[in-house]
């Protein structure tokens, strides 16, 4: 049966880890990701889940604002326009794998996408007591946010496609020798910027005649329906069954499934922030934070649970050392030693935990915040590698905190029955390893029946 998964699971993780597109979007959102964490630093301290403290923030004044005010201008930098940081990633990460000018290719691809975006900015004015409708040109924060990546997705490959497909046919300027190399790149570029210029163009201009523009097509035939597909428990559950059986065969399941699924996590994610921020619309149980703080503790398969249960319980020499030297970086979610130093890969025994205890505290986690027990995560990005307790308090409450907690107890009960049977398999083989020991002669001991001199 093994076999026959293999045969299926190996050609998709390489179809997938091969696939550029795929690894441009994974490695362009890396960009942002130190981003977004440095303003979620500024954003935590705004919303420290102490009672009295967000007023009192908001009651200290600064020049024309408050002391709130200014510390919600770093996420302002980040979170409102993390569909910049996505586009010009993308577009840099997409032309360094097909070995184009990665630089000159995200510009174009920023140029492109603020070419087609509508400069509307909609809303109401009081005057004399009565909300009057208004729109101003202006780019609106709404489509450099969460609700333009999908969008920015699509121009970074565009864009660059273009550019690269251009420049390959050998339509640039060129320069003389000379010419200092910045120069010259920088006029060899300008053909195939002004193709794409030019093409995206007439598109934003087709789009006009029609009375709408690409952004809101997207979004409402494209990106909705998708947020809308991720923003479930079926999805997010047999996402994690794939992730999870990539990694029993030792491939990196959270770079092969995250690579199709991250970026409407990151999406949700983003929008939970705004309606958390702002009132303007709706929260999502299921997003980026959910994943990373709720689905697993200590990395996949939850395996914190584990070494806790490694620890308390189990007796052989091998078992006990690895813990040891693994829990540290368990704590902080990096578990490649246990995966494979136990190990998880390619061992039946402990593939049912490996897989059911992610499950069920997706599922659980799921179902306390659909019922209002814990709330459903702000939005604030967390660092992957906080330790659980603190960050369910950050993301949450410390209702949340408390959550993950009685998960990781749930998780050890579950693991200990399937590592006992590996502990015990160890201890016999140690045993045995010790019997024999005993039993073969010491090398330094002479044995003089065992001399010959026949072969002198």
């Amino acid at each position: 049966m093994f076999d026959k998964l293999e045969k299926v699971l190996m050609p998709l993780a390489e179809a997938i880890g091969n696939n550029k597109y795929l690894v441009s979007i994974r490695d362009g959102f890396l960009i942002s990701t130190p981003l977004l964490i440095a303003g979620s630093i500024f954003l935590v301290i705004a919303n420290l889940p102490i009672p009295g403290f967000s007023d009192w923030v908001a009651s200290i004044p600064i020049a024309d604002g408050t002391l709130a005010t200014y510390l919600s201008k770093p996420s302002d930098a980040t979170f409102s326009i993390m569909a910049i940081f996505a586009t010009f990633g993308i577009a840099y990460s997409y032309a360094r794998q097909i070995e184009s000018d990665s630089l000159f290719c995200a510009a174009a691809a920023l140029m492109a996408w603020f070419l087609i975006m509508p400069y509307t900015v909609t809303g109401s004015v009081d005057v004399g007591g009565e909300a009057v409708d208004v729109a101003l040109s202006g780019i609106p924060l709404g489509w450099v946010g969460a609700k333009g990546i999908f969008v920015g997705i699509f121009s970074a490959f565009g864009a660059t496609a273009i550019y690269t497909w251009v420049k390959n046919r050998g339509w640039v300027i060129k320069m003389p020798a000379g010419v200092p190399p910045t120069v010259t790149e920088s006029f060899s570029s300008l053909i195939p910027i002004t193709v794409t210029m030019t093409i995206f163009f007439v598109i934003n201009v087709v789009f006009g005649l029609f009375g709408t523009n690409v952004f809101d097509i997207v979004f409402t035939f494209l990106q909705t329906p998708l947020l809308g597909l991720g923003d479930t428990l079926g999805a997010m559950i047999v996402a994690y069954l794939f992730l999870h059986a990539f990694w029993f065969f030792g491939i990196n399941g959270g770079s092969v499934v995250g690579a199709v699924f991250n970026p409407i996590l990151q999406t949700l994610a983003a929008e939970n922030l705004e309606f958390f921020k702002t009132g303007i619309g709706e929260g999502h149980i299921i997003c980026q934070q959910f994943q990373d703080l709720f689905a697993t503790f200590g990395g996949c398969g939850s395996t914190l649970s584990l070494l806790i249960a490694m620890i308390l319980f189990c007796k052989s020499a091998r078992i006990k050392q690895l813990s040891r030297l693994a829990f540290i970086p368990g704590v902080f979610n990096i578990n490649e030693p246990i995966v494979f130093g136990l190990p998880i890969v390619m061992n039946p025994v402990i593939i049912i935990p490996f897989v059911l205890v992610p499950t069920l505290n997706i599922i659980i986690s799921y179902f306390a915040m659909d019922w209002g027990i814990v709330p459903i995560c702000s939005g604030v990005q967390i660092p992957w590698t906080m330790p659980l307790g603190i960050s369910g308090l950050l993301a949450t409450n410390w209702v949340g905190g408390v959550l993950q907690i009685l998960l990781l107890i749930m998780g050890v009960f579950i693991y200990l029955p399937f590592i006992k049977t590996i502990d015990n398999q160890y201890l016999r083989d140690e045993q045995l390893a010790a019997e024999q020991a005993a039993n073969e002669p010491d090398e330094d001991d002479i044995d003089l029946d065992d001399l010959s001199f026949d072969d002198l």
